[in-house]
Parts: C-alpha cells; sequence; structure tokens
C-alpha cells in the first residue's frame, strides 16, 4: 500500500481565497485519481471540531486525517526552524510552503518531500504582504531549496521567475489549478440575486487595496463610465471602512462601489452570473484562478498584462497595459467600456472563455501531481 500524505492547512486559512480553493479542489481529486493500492491522508493542524466536520464532508473518501496538536501559527514558526514532522513515511506533498522542510532519505527510505509555489509576491512585492509573511515566505523557501524533492508551480511565469530567486535547477514541474467545481449556478439564482440586492449594471472583482491588486486604479476607472455603472468587490481583503474612505476621496458616489465580504459558493456563482463583466487589475500574481472562474462562466473579462495572466487567458480576455501607471485607470477604464458597449465583442469572450476554462481541470493536475511523485 502507498500513502500520499498532503498537506492542507491552506484549505482552513483565516482568510479563505484562491489558495484555499486549490488545496481543497486538489487533494479532492488527487482522492478520486489515486492509483490502485494508493491512498490519500491529509494532514492539518489543531483545528476545530467544525473545522474537521468541514474536511470530513469536503473532502469524502479521504483515508485518514492526521491532526496536529499546534495551531497553525505554531505550526508555521515550527517548520520555519525545521522543527516536528508529519506522522508516517513516504511521499509528502504540501499545497504551499507550508510543509517539514528537513533533510531526508528519498533514495533509500522512499521519503518524499513536495511543495507548491503559487506565485513570488514576498520578493516582488512584499510590502503588499506585510513584513512577517514576507519573511515566513522567503525563510522557507530557502528551506525549500535546500529540502525540496520538487516543487509544484501553477504557471510558467512563476518557474522564470523562481529562477531569479533560487536554484532549483530541474526540479521546478509547472501543474496549473483550474476552476472551482464547486461554483454552480443555483436553481434559485433570481431569487439569490434579490437577496443580495445585486446592481442592475455591474462590474465583479476581487480583493481590496493591496497595493498589488490594482483596485484602486479600478475604483478610480469608475469616474470615466456611465454612473449607472457599479463596482462590487468580494474576499476577504476587502475592507469596507477604507474603501468607503477611497471612494469618498476620489469624488465617486458611495453607493456605485460595494464591499460584499466573503460570499458563500452559490452567492459567488450568482454574482459572476448577473455581472457585466469581471475584472481583474492585479499588478502582480502567480496564476489568476478567479479570472479562470469567471471564463468558465463566460462572463467577459478585463485583466492586466501581468505576464501570468496573459499566459493564463491567451486571447479569451480583453488586456489592459500596466504601465504607465499613471493611466492605468483610464486604460482599464478603455478596456471595460469595449465590453460594455459592444454585444458583438461581449458574445465572442462569452465562447472563447468558456472555450479557454476547458483547457484547464483538476483530473488532470491532479493526474501530473501522482505522476511527479511517482517519477521521484
Amino acid at each position: 500500500m502507498t500513502t500520499l500524505r498532503v498537506i492542507i492547512d491552506e484549505m482552513l486559512s483565516p482568510t479563505p481565497g484562491s489558495v484555499a480553493r486549490y488545496s481543497e479542489e486538489l487533494t479532492r481529486e488527487l482522492i478520486v485519481t489515486a492509483p490502485t493500492n494508493c491512498f490519500v491522508e491529509a494532514f492539518v493542524a489543531a483545528s476545530t471540531e467544525p473545522e474537521y466536520e468541514l474536511i470530513a464532508e469536503r473532502l469524502p473518501n479521504l483515508n485518514y486525517l492526521h491532526k496536529s496538536a499546534l495551531s497553525r501559527r505554531e505550526l508555521r514558526a515550527s517548520w520555519q526552524h525545521g522543527f516536528t514532522s508529519v506522522p508516517g513515511r513516504g511521499m509528502l506533498h504540501a499545497t504551499s510552503l507550508l510543509a517539514p522542510l528537513k533533510r531526508h532519505d528519498r533514495l533509500n527510505r522512499g521519503e518524499q518531500i513536495v511543495v507548491t509555489v503559487h506565485d513570488t509576491v514576498a520578493w516582488s512585492r512584499p510590502e503588499s504582504l506585510g513584513s512577517r509573511q514576507a519573511s515566513w515566505s522567503r525563510a522557507m523557501l530557502k528551506r525549500a531549496e535546500k529540502y525540496a524533492d520538487a516543487v509544484v508551480v501553477p504557471s510558467h511565469t512563476v518557474a522564470l521567475q523562481l529562477e531569479d530567486i533560487a536554484n532549483f535547477g530541474d526540479r521546478v514541474r509547472v501543474i496549473s489549478g483550474a476552476a472551482s467545481s464547486s461554483l454552480r449556478v443555483p436553481a434559485n439564482v433570481d431569487e439569490r440575486a434579490a437577496e443580495l440586492t445585486l446592481p442592475e449594471r455591474f462590474l465583479l472583482a476581487i480583493g481590496g487595496l493591496d497595493p498589488h491588486r490594482g483596485i484602486d486604479s479600478l475604483i478610480r476607472a469608475l469616474k470615466e463610465l456611465d454612473d449607472d455603472v457599479a463596482l462590487l468587490l468580494v474576499g476577504p481583503e476587502a475592507d469596507n471602512d477604507a474603501v468607503r474612505d477611497f471612494v469618498e476621496a476620489e469624488g465617486i458616489a458611495a453607493e456605485r462601489v460595494r464591499c460584499m465580504g466573503t460570499l458563500s459558493n452559490d452567492d459567488l456563482a450568482v454574482a459572476f452570473d448577473h455581472a457585466a463583466a469581471f475584472v481583474y487589475p492585479n499588478l502582480d500574481v502567480g496564476f489568476g484562478m478567479p479570472v479562470l472562474e469567471a471564463l468558465s462562466f463566460g462572463l467577459p473579462v478585463v485583466h492586466s498584462d501581468a505576464p501570468a495572466l496573459l499566459e493564463l487567458a491567451a486571447d479569451a480576455g480583453i488586456v489592459v497595459e500596466r504601465e504607465p501607471r499613471e493611466e492605468y485607470a483610464e486604460a482599464l477604464a478603455d478596456g471595460i467600456r469595449r465590453v460594455l458597449d459592444d454585444a458583438v465583442l461581449a458574445e465572442r469572450l462569452f465562447y472563447s472563455g468558456q472555450d479557454r476554462a476547458r483547457a484547464f481541470n483538476w483530473r488532470t493536475s491532479a493526474e501530473k501531481v501522482w505522476q511527479l511523485h511517482a517519477d521521484l
């Protein structure tokens, strides 16, 4: 019997986002695609009983869940300094840099450690993460450079960026994610839309005023658009007070920008279904799962020319140049206006977006992970 242990702590992140969805979706598909006589176990930091129940619900047929005695903060600090490990031996797959990276015997004992690097923001824009998180990420990558048997990245862009940061040689493997399988338009879509009081005509975006997200430029772009176009921001990073103050300072009507917070999968699907366009103005990104999710709905996408987004979306979205930065808001407005004012273009993007999204799927990703561990 062969066991693959997966570290799924990101799945229970206090600020759930793309990495949390990635951890859940990939692990679920690893269970489904497990080869004969291979089983998947999971490891998570000390959590609450409802969180353990959530894991059991969302990861059916998981062979076993290892529950650490350490809290998430304690586990992060412990693994940063090379202390403690995960029960069992053999293959270990981390869906982020959170992993017990230390000396092990792959050749004689079959021990493997594979980690995942989702982006290089800790190096390119550390201020957007905060000094503590950026420092932790840099320290863990150094440990990965020394001890990891392989490093998974979601795009060729991140693979190239890592070459300037660390020496992994041929240990880097590009295995992308896909759109979340949990986002489906519910049967009572109109009822949910009414409960959310969605505007008649709105743009949808993810995140708050973090410097690397470009939401400040997107809000400024509203001044160049018709007054009936609203902006809905979703996600845990969207700080209502900070956004409200920024909107007021820019002289934009308060009702044109709403912070929705973290939505359930059904409500997020409703928002995707009703939006006029999805805008992803991020200045720096490693993959862009929200873009892929929007494309899967056939929703027209306007995104920056960040290399990873060009790689992901191909020609399925409207590309906006980030530079010069002082003209970025106007450029975003031009891109958005193209979608809003051109029904033929919007229809073309509907089909090309869905076609592009179908090029990514979790089964293929999981099979590549299994193959990676087999190669090791």
